[in-house]
């Protein structure tokens, strides 16, 4: 069973950049395809990048396409989101999530890791 754990959240100022990371304790990430999502309060959950285990990504929309990269390290379970130029509506909970069923849904989630853009 897959339990992916999120970790690199923090605060930091407009224009900053911020590193988090996804790994699983049981060390089976590297099978699956992994995606992270954001949660602003009082707004819906919002598709940011996903990867499949191949490598293959994708950007939920133009605004982080440029500025965000995900990437991954199978040999460290480990799925990256890469973050520059941050910018306050940049600032939510972010979650890592993983398809363990191939052609299915996000059904794994993590707990989250809290990001805020402010000055």
């Amino acid at each position: 069973q897959v339990h992916p754990i999120e970790s690199g959240g923090g605060s930091v100022q407009p224009g900053g950049s911020l590193s988090l990371s996804c790994t699983d304790s049981g060390g089976s990430l590297s099978k699956y395809t992994v995606a992270w999502f954001r949660q602003a309060t009082g707004k819906e959950r919002q598709y940011v990048a996903g990867i499949s285990w191949q490598g293959h990504s994708t950007y939920g929309d133009d605004s982080v396409e440029g500025r965000f990269t995900i990437s991954r390290d199978n040999a460290k379970d480990t799925v990256y989101l890469q973050m520059n130029s941050l910018k306050p509506e940049d600032t939510a909970v972010y979650y890592c999530a993983v398809v363990t069923i191939p052609g299915g849904s996000y059904d794994v989630w993590g707990q989250g890791t809290q990001v805020t853009v402010s000055s």
